[in-house]
């Protein structure tokens, strides 16, 4: 009896950590659109400093070329501009890079939902790790760090010990929390700045919380609900006329277990975490802060322009069988696109550029010292 107990109590665990984590059944009622809050905790800048440099180092990287900041540049928004990804040498990915901006506020980065935000350290370890990303041995970063006196002494100060992997996670994730939006207008207006706005962007505003409804799923301090949903879109066709992205397409979905992978002609989104038949083809809401410098956008990047999303969510979403009931035409007018267009423009603030980092060299080590 006492076995049965502790199973049905485990089964009713699970079924709470996948409603909680992936479920959208229960509908409730928007958040008001409010200022990106301070961060719970102060960073320690060295600690930040040091992260910095990691992120721009390419020896992270399996092949020492590629570096945290290639696919999540300063100048392109902390993405690439690109509709999918490049990934690890050799390889081709089938998926948009999202902004690594304002991470330390929202709920996931990937777009299935893989790994919370909240644990930055380990979302750092899989890119490093991950074959289609940096594609690097932990124990192999190690080394080459160690083999850079600045580094030695510059972890020494932060840490108070050598290069490990888990400082080298915890630093970089350091950085990346960091990186959050400034001076940005629709902050200031909510602020009470009410000339931080023009007019069309306030009439966007309203648009946004009323006739095209928005604000059901993106809404709060980082504009989106942490749900996932399906806007019913179609493929992105180039993920299956390139070799390389069809290849990267079914290893993925074969490591993660999803059935039928050889036959899958649709991303499935979070059902290759949850293998819930519901949930197939859902994707993450992302955040709209910062939306103007992100582009393009979906998860696989098939919209071009603001211009082009508030087109698709007017004409009602895509044709996919799978589309959240939520989403019908809008019967918008052509101004009412553009003010729509104007408001989004408001939710970017002052670009975060860091001069080009000049990251420490190798140089000979005397002998027992490394």
């Amino acid at each position: 009896m006492l076995k049965n107990r502790l199973r049905r109590t485990a089964c009713a665990l699970a079924v709470w950590f996948l409603a909680t984590v992936f479920g959208n059944a229960q509908e409730t009622s928007p958040r008001p659109l409010a200022v990106l809050p301070k961060l719970a905790i102060d960073l320690p800048a060295k600690e930040v400093a040091l992260g910095h440099k990691l992120f721009f180092d390419k020896r992270l990287s399996g092949d020492a070329t590629l570096s945290c900041a290639m696919c999540h540049d300063p100048k392109k928004g902390w993405a690439d501009g690109l509709p999918l990804s490049k990934g690890y040498p050799g390889t081709l990915y089938f998926r948009n890079t999202p902004t690594v901006m304002n991470t330390a506020h929202g709920k996931y980065l990937y777009w299935d939902g893989r790994l919370p935000a909240a644990d930055l350290p380990t979302v750092v370890r899989d890119h490093i790790a991950e074959a289609h990303f940096l594609q690097a041995d932990g124990r192999l970063v190690i080394e080459r760090l160690r083999q850079v006196p600045e580094y030695e002494v510059e972890f020494k100060s932060v840490f108070g010990g050598e290069p490990t992997y888990g400082r080298i996670l915890n630093a970089t994730a350091a950085f990346v929390k960091s990186l959050r939006s400034q001076d940005v207008p629709f902050d200031k207006f909510l602020g009470g700045d009410d000339a931080a706005i023009n007019d069309s962007a306030k009439s966007g505003l309203a648009l946004f919380k009323g006739k095209a409804g928005c604000i059901r799923c993106h809404d709060g301090a980082m504009l989106t609900d942490g749900k996932f949903h399906s806007l019913g879109l179609t493929s992105n066709p180039d993920i299956f006329q390139t070799p390389l992205r069809h290849i990267t397409f079914r290893r993925f979905f074969r490591t993660l277990g999803v059935p039928n992978y050889r036959a899958l002609r649709q991303d499935v989104g979070c059902y290759c975490v949850s293998k819930d038949e519901k949930q197939r083809e859902q994707f993450r809401t992302p955040t709209l802060r910062e939306v103007s410098r992100t582009a393009p956008y979906m998860h696989d990047g098939q919209l071009a322009t603001l211009e082009d999303v508030v087109e698709f969510y007017n004409a009602g979403g895509g044709p996919r069988a799978t589309k959240d009931p939520l989403l019908k035409p809008l019967g918008l007018t052509e101004q009412e696109k553009t003010d729509l267009v104007e408001f989004l423009k408001t939710l970017s603030g002052k670009p975060i550029e860091f001069p080009e980092i000049k990251v420490p060299a190798y140089k000979l080590r005397k002998l027992g010292e490394n």
